[in-house]
């Protein structure tokens, strides 16, 4: 079995990150060889299952069935947990590696943590980027690691996915009701599949960390294969703000692929369309209560001119001790994530500054 999605070393391991290390979890998955990018199966099946042939729907929910499942809640305290203050509203926690990044070297990996809010009336999504090294508390694990101020990877490296849940729970004050996993190496197959997206490159760059040694990217809008858009989207050397250039340009990539989906030109090709699933639909993991086909169903609507993508607000990056952090502004914090919790969404744009 490969590891090559594993969050194993995301956490203190990861690159750039001066967390200290800690044991390695214990109660981690063992993901299946191939996984991709569990986020762009969620919103692409989204758009599949609004097909609505009965056919279409029992291949889907076929493939439902087959999706690799985490227990993401064990030993979550449900009296430590936030209230749910919105019915109906649903937001998952969407947990990122990118398993086959050339800069990554001892088996590091670089991590990406997105809160998606999925407004009540299923009519749009926003996707909320807290970076990995936000400096705030980690809760004490099951196994009593953690219990102290950290980067927020590191809950991942002392509890796995149970601790992240109370982690980003305690940090957010929003209750975390679903869980996907994602490895966003898996851009360059599932885009492939796709043939090719269309980005608009903000700045031009070049990048040493390339699959094919160095990329030199042009300002501008074009079309990129799944390699192209791949080291498009691992890049932040090349940017003053680094990390925060990463997530915008992730958050591009993410965007490109579900607005690509949607054309007619792959929903209407079978082959196209098949490869497309094939790319997907093995590489899914979330946990043992969500079905993505019934929630297909809900959100069929959703395009990407209904997504809104922006990075929990902060107030730069310091250092606190001997690590390098990202550190969070409590306020503009609060006001987002109270927005969300009553799942007021023209608030949570007000807040995001969109």
């Amino acid at each position: 079995m490969s590891d090559r999605h594993q969050l194993t070393d995301s956490g203190p391991h990861a690159q750039g990150s001066d967390v200290e290390p800690g044991p390695v979890a214990e109660n981690r998955p063992r993901p299946r060889r191939g996984r991709r990018i569990a986020l762009v199966v969620l919103l692409v099946v989204v758009l599949l299952t609004g097909g609505g042939a009965l056919a279409g729907g029992l291949y889907y929910r076929s493939v439902d069935k087959s999706i690799e499942r985490v227990d993401a809640f064990e030993g979550v305290p449900e009296e430590s947990r936030p209230q749910v203050e919105a019915k109906g509203a649903m937001n998952i926690m969407i947990l990122g590696s990118d398993s086959r990044d050339p800069e990554s070297t001892g088996g590091s990996r670089s991590d990406t943590i997105i809160l998606a809010h999925l407004p009540k009336d299923r009519s749009s999504a926003q996707l909320i980027s807290i970076p990995r090294d936000t400096w705030t508390a980690v809760p004490k694990s099951k196994e009593g690691r953690g219990g102290r101020d950290a980067k927020i990877n590191a809950a991942y490296a002392w509890g796995g996915v149970p601790l992240m849940v109370q982690t980003v729970e305690k940090f957010s004050g929003v209750r975390v009701d679903n869980v996907a996993m994602v490895d966003f190496a898996g851009f360059k197959e599932i885009i492939d599949a796709l043939g090719g997206v269309e980005i608009e490159v903000e700045k031009g760059f070049t990048t040493k960390y390339s699959l094919i040694g160095t990329r030199t990217f042009e300002k501008g809008r074009q079309i990129m294969d799944g390699a192209a858009a791949l080291d498009y989207a691992r890049e932040r050397h090349a940017f003053p703000d680094g990390d925060f250039a990463r997530i915008r340009h992730q958050q591009q990539v993410i965007k490109a692929i579900l607005d690509k989906a949607a054309s007619g030109g792959v929903l209407a090709n079978p082959a196209k369309l098949n490869s497309f699933v094939r790319a997907t639909s093995d590489s899914v993991a979330v946990d043992e209560s969500l079905s993505l086909v019934d929630l297909a169903m809900e959100m069929r609507g959703l395009r990407g001119d209904n997504l809104t993508f922006f990075t929990c607000p902060v107030k730069g990056t310091g250092r606190v001790g001997t690590e390098s952090v990202v550190l969070p502004d409590p306020a503009r914090s609060k006001t987002l994530f109270d927005a969300v919790r009553r799942d007021s969404v023209p608030e949570i744009l007000a807040a995001s500054g969109k």
